[in-house]
């Protein structure tokens, strides 16, 4: 975790885009004082032009002003522009390490695979490049406006001042009103969209049993939750909206009946009194502006104080020094580990080492921690107690790009990603047909995908729809032999496999240990395990017997011995000087 006091990649994003920002301060405050401009012209013809009934003198003043609105909207467009780029430069600076932060938050910590972050960024790149910042801009100008107001006259000022804090308080009112309501408004869309996408995804077996009747009914139960404080929501909002309008308006006018009492009292000219109005308009339009787009200022609110809490979470891995081409000798201390966020261990003092090129079975009952002992030895989950080593270097201590090629990793589920088959056993690098055909080759799939209508060059929606299992997953073994790795860690290698697809897996072991590979096998099928080195037995967390496999399996079949992981059945402990146990004949 980081630090409290170490700032997040957002506000170190938003400190590199300061200098755009001080722009577009500056150009806020010559558009604002060109605003001044309209209620000038109009106390200048009013006061000058018509008592003196001079033609010349209007048509300079008209064109003065022609030249100052020219001005006045160059400005306009450029500042709006600067704001565009200056989300596009938010974005182009966050995308990376956003889509790493989201990643790295979905291995830290359970149940959080979700792209919401990639629409948080979306949210402030459109708010900062809409028009309604600008009222934020302009607002810091509201008390020139209210100084000019008070030169015409203290009670115009007052007026102002006046009208400007009841406008505030309903601006205030609006965010006490509705800002609970779209936080949880925004919260009931988040699930009914998760459910929906997590009802895609298995729609074929919500059609099989004839579900959709009963999921949809709980889907619409989200998505009206999401409308009816939505609705609530907008309501209030429009309610002060509108009430914010007509008061605005009422404003206006009423500042025009004070301006004509102070003229027929002799206090005040003409000309003040309808620049006065005008002037009063200019001030409270950032207030009107801000209650107008508030929505969005909130939703960029809430999606800055997710984004800073992500980065603030799921921290940028530091960098460290590149160490020497791993060779392939692992070692698991005292381990201990569970999934991410977890309050008990799945496994419990773990010891275990395994030499370069050794093949080992991973056995075991359902819930036992073989599926976590293969995320904690490839350093996907981070070991609660102890440490896994890689030739003796902490596993967590390597860079996970220069680490990565030489690891290779079968899950249960395979998952194919959108691009060809060869970008997908390339691992979506830069692919090398000479490589994409030889870890096909070591995979025993090249003939299989060569019999594809487009043979390497078949393209894969996610997940691989039209594949079989059994294509999948030796596709996704060929992605785990890509390059040259050391460590290959296999889950469930030949569960959807026919017996052909068992024979080329067997084929491929024999050949992983030739090239010194070494390899890590978890199966509940036999065939698999008869060509494995050692054999180890987990039975909930803990080691129950490891050793050779023909030993292992002599004792396992011994009548009267108790089941895996019972200390009855011989279960292995650390001995003084010994790396790992082994199961004695």
């Amino acid at each position: 975790m980081a630090s409290s006091n170490e700032p997040s990649d957002l506000p170190n994003a938003l400190k590199a885009c300061r200098a755009s920002l001080i722009s577009v301060a500056g150009f806020s405050l010559f558009i604002n004082l060109l605003m001044l401009s309209p209620a000038l012209y109009m106390l200048q013809v009013y006061d000058r032009v018509i008592p003196t009934r001079s033609g010349e003198t209007l048509l300079m003043l008209t064109l003065l002003a022609l030249l100052l609105f020219a001005v006045l909207g160059g400005l306009e467009m450029v500042r709006s522009r600067i704001m565009v780029r200056l989300g596009n430069r938010l974005d182009d600076r966050l995308g990376h390490s956003l889509y790493r932060a989201i990643f790295r938050r979905n291995i830290l910590a359970a149940g959080q695979q979700t792209a919401r972050p990639l629409d948080d960024l979306a949210t402030l790149r459109q708010f900062l490049a809409g028009g309604g910042v600008f009222a934020f801009f302009d607002a810091a100008w509201v008390p020139v406006y209210l100084g000019v107001l008070f030169l015409f006259h203290a009670w115009l000022g007052v007026f102002a001042s006046v009208a400007g804090v009841v406008l505030l308080g309903l601006a205030i009112a609006n965010e006490k009103a509705t800002g609970r309501l779209l936080a949880e408004a925004e919260n009931e869309q988040v699930k009914a969209r998760e459910l929906a996408d997590s009802n895609l995804r298995n729609a074929e077996v919500l059609h099989a049993m004839g579900m959709l009747p009963g999921i949809m009914q709980r889907w619409s139960a989200r998505h009206l939750g999401y409308l009816l404080k939505q609705s609530r929501a907008s309501d209030r909002a429009g309610v002060l909206a509108n009430l914010t309008r007509t008061l605005r308006l009422l404003s206006q006018s009423l500042v025009l009946g004070l301006g004509a009492l102070l003229v027929l009292e002799g206090r005040m000219t003409p000309g003040m009194m309808i620049a006065g109005s005008l002037l009063l308009g200019r001030a409270l339009a950032p207030i009107d502006q801000m209650i107008g787009s508030w929505k969005g200022f909130v939703g960029a609110r809430d999606a800055y104080r997710r984004l800073d809490r992500l980065f603030t979470d799921a921290p940028a891995e530091p960098r460290r020094m590149s160490l020497p081409t791993p060779r392939g000798t692992i070692d698991i201390e005292g381990v201990s580990a569970g999934p991410p966020g977890a309050s008990l261990p799945v496994l419990q003092g773990i010891d275990l080492r395994v030499e370069r090129g050794e093949q080992v079975g991973i056995i075991g009952p359902s819930a036992s921690g073989k599926s976590t002992l293969a995320r904690v030895l490839l350093g996907v989950w981070p070991a609660q107690v102890g440490t896994v080593r890689l030739d003796g270097a902490d596993i967590a201590r390597w860079n996970r790009d220069e680490l990565g090629p030489f690891l290779g990793y079968l899950p249960q589920d395979i998952e194919l990603f959108d691009g060809t088959i060869s970008d997908n056993i390339a691992r979506f690098g830069s692919v090398d047909a000479d490589r994409v055909v030889e870890a096909a080759r070591r995979a025993g799939v090249h003939d299989m995908i060569l019999r594809l209508p487009e043979g390497y060059d078949t393209w894969l929606a996610a997940g691989g729809p039209g594949l079989s299992g059994g294509q999948r997953q030796r596709i996704g073994l060929a992605r785990a032999l890509y390059g040259n790795p050391v460590v290959v860690v296999l889950d469930e290698p030949n569960s959807n496999l026919d017996d052909s697809g068992e024979r080329a897996l067997g084929e491929t072991l024999a050949r992983l240990r030739e090239e010194g590979v070494t390899v890590l096998v978890i199966s509940h099928r036999t065939g698999v395990l008869k060509r494995v080195d050692k054999l180890l037995v987990l039975r909930e967390g803990r080691i129950g017997l490891f050793g050779a496999r023909d030993r292992v399996l002599a004792r396992l079949a011994r009548p009267g011995v108790a089941a895996p992981g019972d200390r009855a059945a011989g279960e292995a402990r650390p001995a003084a000087g010994r790396a790992h146990p082994e199961v004695q004949a």
